[in-house]
Parts: C-alpha cells; sequence; structure tokens
C-alpha cells in the first residue's frame, strides 16, 4: 500500500470515528456501490419529465421550458445569496465574487428573453395562454424571497406607504404593503384577486419567516457590516450597482418588452396591471438606495 493510500485511510477513519462510524462498513459499502453515471447525478430522466402542457400547442412546450429554467436559474441565485448571507463575517473579496456570479446569472436572464420574444408565434401563444389564467408569472416565490434576501424590508415596500413603515412595524402589516400586492388589488374596492389570494394560501407563510430571517443579514445588511473602507471597494460597489441595475431594470424591461410582442395593452393572464406593475420608474425598486446619486435615483427607470 504507497504513502497516499495509507494517507487516505487515515484520513477516513478520523473522518468516520468524528461521527462515530465505523470506517470497515463504509469502505465495505463501496465494493457494492454502482458507478456514477451523468443521467443518473444529474436526475436527467426526471428534468425531462416535468414538462406537461395543458395544450397541443408546440410553441407552449417553449414556454413550459423557458419558464423552469428561471426558475432553476433563481434557485442558483438564492444559493449564492445564503452564501454570502449565512457566512460569518464574510470577507469583500468573497462577497464581490460571490455577488458577480449572482449578477451572471441575471444578466443570463436577461439576454435569454430573446427564447420568448422571438421563439415562440403569437398566434400560438394568444390561444394557449388562454389555458393558463389566472396563473401567472407574479406567482414566482423563488423571485420573492431574492428579494427578502437582498434589501431591506423597506425598499420592497409600495412607495405611498414606505413613511407608515418601519423596522418595528409588524412583518405581517408590512407584507400587506409590499409593492406587489397592489398588482393583486381592485383599486376601487380594495379586494385581493384570486391570483394574489392563492399565491398568498400556498406561500405567506414562508414569505413572513424569510422576511424576518432576512431582515438583518440580507445582502445590504451584510454590505454594511463591513470595514467602512471596504464599502469603498470599487470592484464591490460596481458588483452591488450592477447588481441592483440588472435586477431592477434591465431583466424586468426584458421581461416587459416580451410581454409587449405578444399581448400589447392587453391584460396579463392573472389580471394584474402589468405595465405599472413592472415598469421601474413606477414602483422604483432599488435594492441599494445607498450607491446612486440623488440624479441617479430621480430618474430610476427612465432612460429604460
Amino acid at each position: 500500500m504507497n504513502s497516499q493510500t495509507t494517507q487516505l485511510i487515515s484520513e477516513l477513519e478520523e473522518k468516520f470515528n468524528a461521527i462515530n462510524q465505523n470506517t470497515n462498513t463504509h469502505l465495505e459499502g463501496l465494493l457494492w456501490s454502482k458507478p456514477i453515471t451523468y443521467w443518473d447525478y444529474i436526475q436527467t430522466d426526471a428534468l425531462l419529465n416535468l414538462q406537461t402542457q395543458k395544450t397541443i400547442l408546440p410553441d407552449e412546450m417553449v414556454f413550459i421550458m423557458y419558464h423552469q429554467v428561471n426558475e432553476l436559474l433563481f434557485k442558483m441565485v438564492l444559493w449564492e445569496i445564503k452564501q454570502v448571507c449565512l457566512c460569518d463575517k464574510p470577507t469583500t473579496k468573497f462577497f464581490t465574487e460571490r455577488l458577480t456570479r449572482i449578477s451572471r446569472y441575471f444578466d443570463m436572464l436577461t439576454t435569454s428573453f430573446d427564447i420568448m420574444g422571438d421563439g415562440m408565434e403569437i398566434e400560438q401563444y394568444m390561444k394557449f395562454r388562454n389555458t393558463l389564467t389566472p396563473a401567472s408569472g407574479f406567482q414566482s416565490a423563488q423571485y420573492r424571497l431574492i428579494e427578502f434576501s437582498s434589501t431591506d424590508l423597506i425598499n420592497l415596500i409600495d412607495y405611498r406607504f414606505r413613511a407608515t413603515i418601519d423596522r418595528n412595524t409588524p412583518y405581517s402589516h408590512a407584507f400587506e404593503h409590499l409593492y406587489w400586492q397592489a398588482a393583486g388589488k381592485d383599486h376601487t374596492t380594495g379586494e385581493k384577486s384570486f391570483l394574489i389570494l392563492e399565491f398568498e394560501r400556498k406561500y405567506k407563510e414562508e414569505f413572513l419567516r424569510y422576511m424576518e430571517e432576512y431582515n438583518t443579514i440580507n445582502l445590504w445588511q451584510i454590505f454594511k457590516q463591513l470595514p467602512k473602507e471596504d464599502q469603498k471597494d470599487a470592484d464591490l460597489v460596481a458588483a452591488m450597482r450592477h447588481y441592483d441595475r440588472t435586477v431592477n431594470i434591465t431583466w424586468v424591461m426584458g421581461h416587459l418588452n416580451a410581454a409587449r410582442k405578444y399581448i400589447g395593452d392587453g391584460n396579463a393572464t392573472g389580471g394584474s396591471d402589468w405595465k405599472k406593475y413592472m415598469h421601474p420608474k413606477y414602483q422604483r425598486r432599488i435594492f441599494f438606495p445607498e450607491l446612486w446619486s440623488e440624479e441617479e435615483l430621480k430618474n430610476w427607470g427612465e432612460d429604460a
């Protein structure tokens, strides 16, 4: 037995002893284990069987797969955000690298809208979209979790109510005034649409837990915990600004423009006033307002 093998066995024994496991049992288990394959590791068969059409129209499959890819990328974004927010005293270098990864995922999402914008026949979309009602991309829970873990909650409150809400406001009350609540309510009666009622039935408790958990450990709070000198690091500030603009202007406008091509001034499948809900100049979604000048904040989304 060569020295490398001896060293590896020694390290394995140390690992298994630490968790009160018999090293020989685990080594014997290797005798009967199957070699890993790509399709088993990636779970290809399961992944490729998750697409279920509601109609016979071929382009509906494009729509389904595109949104599933979006959700996978959202999961990647959340994974990286957790690496930063749950890290004990992350370094500036670590923070910047992870934020660059996150931005890269959203850059990919932004440049992918041609798949929807140019990759489906309008005639087919206008037919199969009726079978989706009242479902809507508005109901992406992962996207909401990304928002909660990126910035202070006040920055996600409908700008009309921000002056009445602070850190002492109950989360349940703040939840009712999140910017996207306006897209799911009748402006004359104040009643919530079926779209948002179902969304809340499924995710509200998780959202409230997330709002509380990330209240003090969201990306902005972690940034403010860095040494003052590090908060001026040019690479980190550039990464923060790029992420903020990409998520809240570039990606949103890519989505908005793709929707405009297909439905023009029509209603969204969920019934929301999607043009005002989505356009950044109306709701002024800004994760890190302190990193932008007064002029930039004043004209947020105007050049989109």
